[in-house]
């Protein structure tokens, strides 16, 4: 029997998605051995919309330079988002700064990760870790061989399902509503809908998540919905609502892809972020734009989990503690989206809502409003709706959301 690979480093990062590639380059600027591991062989096909905020756009440059043209889709970009309402006119919003890029995420993520010149273990699944907050321990396992991996820091950007954050929390994952996303590729025949735009349906009837975009020729129809629901009769019924409202037709489904994921720490501020030397970040700590949006996002928590880690080493303060402080400020940028107070009255979305909104006649501005809160009761059954308006009302008047809410 051949002996169990070890290795020892200062931080292990499991994921290599975006999270994962903001949080190593911190670390590997900071000179710290670090390594990134993923049970997938890389580059990695990734289910995603695949449309990027001006800030995350503007961190990818920053941080990793120009786009390669082979992590882009086509169309290469987006304008901005439209909200279409059941009641008001649709209304187109731009991005501010000017249109984004269109992810291919197979390549992008793979781009990143290799940016940030992390050490990457693909083909290397998390099996389990101990720690006793001063050093953990992961097993691990690559194509049928053993590994331990000891490490001073663990951070885990492992996406909604994270391994990392059930070995911290193993009853979480139970504990909490999980949604399906699915998508439908398909050919367009007729589709009087700009196709610049990314469009996002502020209608509960339709479901929790319900969107549409162009990517190579062909439509993407997109629907969220509590587990347990059928895919194929929410994605009939938005196609019959677009057909009906818009005049889209389609022909039929080429392709579908989809997943589990849960939009509650995000809406809701129930975020999870580790405990000890363990630090949860990106989707796995609950970061979700309401935008179907995860990267900008993903980017900025894992920036701030690997600049912890940094901060925590060189001023002996536990990362959790610094962690925590800094994470603040993306809680709050997540949260303001399904914040109706301030959806309303900020451009939370990075587009200018309100500018958009005067647009529309006097009536229409009054419907949508209406409808944005009534959206709220699709939440009703989770009794996220109470929430909502309950952290909404703290954020206005604290100026930020209880930390207390967090694992």
């Amino acid at each position: 029997m051949s002996e169990k690979k070890k290795y020892k480093v200062d931080v292990l990062v499991v994921g290599t998605g975006p999270a994962s590639a903001a949080a190593s380059k911190r670390l590997v600027d900071a000179g710290l051995k670090t390594i990134a591991i993923d049970f997938r062989k890389l580059p990695r096909h990734k289910v995603c919309s695949g449309i990027l905020s001006p800030r995350g756009h503007r961190f990818l440059i920053e941080n990793f330079g120009p786009l390669p043209l082979k992590a882009l889709h086509n169309p290469t970009s987006c304008k901005g988002v439209t909200f279409h309402f059941p009641s008001a006119s649709s209304m187109p919003i731009d991005f501010l700064g000017g249109s984004t890029p269109h992810l291919h995420r197979k390549f992008s993520d793979h781009w990143a990760i290799e940016q940030s010149h992390v050490e990457v273990h693909d083909e290397t699944a998390f099996l389990s870790l101990t720690t006793d907050g001063k050093k953990a321990v992961v097993s691990a396992r690559c194509r049928g061989e053993a590994i331990e991996y000891e490490a001073r820091f663990v951070i885990g950007a492992d996406g909604p399902n994270s391994p990392v954050r059930a070995s911290v929390y193993p009853e979480y994952s139970s504990e909490i509503p999980w949604f399906v996303v699915a998508q439908k590729f398909q050919p367009i025949i007729e589709c009087p809908l700009d196709l610049d735009y990314f469009h996002f349906w502020i209608n509960p009837k339709l479901g929790h998540y319900t969107w549409s975009h162009e990517r190579e020729g062909r439509l993407i129809v997109g629907v969220g919905f509590k587990k347990g629901g059928n895919v194929d009769e929410h994605h009939k019924r938005f196609e019959d609502y677009m057909r009906d409202k818009h005049g889209v037709r389609l022909g039929p489904p080429e392709r579908k892809e989809g997943g589990s994921h849960n939009f509650g720490p995000s809406i809701i501020n129930r975020y999870v972020f580790g405990k000890e030397n363990i630090l949860i970040t990106g989707q796995a700590a609950g970061f979700f734009n309401m935008l179907a949006e995860g990267m900008s996002c993903a980017l900025h928590s894992g920036a701030i989990a690997g600049e912890a880690v940094i901060e925590s080493l060189a001023t002996r303060h536990p990362v959790q503690e610094v962690y925590r402080e800094h994470i603040a400020s993306e809680v709050n940028r997540s949260t303001d989206q399904y914040n109706p107070i301030k959806t309303v009255f900020d451009n939370v979305h990075e587009a200018d809502f309100k500018s958009a909104l005067k647009k529309l006649s006097r009536g229409d501005q009054l419907r949508a409003v209406r409808d944005l809160m009534k959206f709220i009761s699709v939440y009703g059954d989770l009794n996220w709706g109470r929430q909502i308006l309950g952290q909404s009302i703290r954020r206005l008047i604290l100026g930020t959301y209880s930390t207390k809410r967090w694992l």
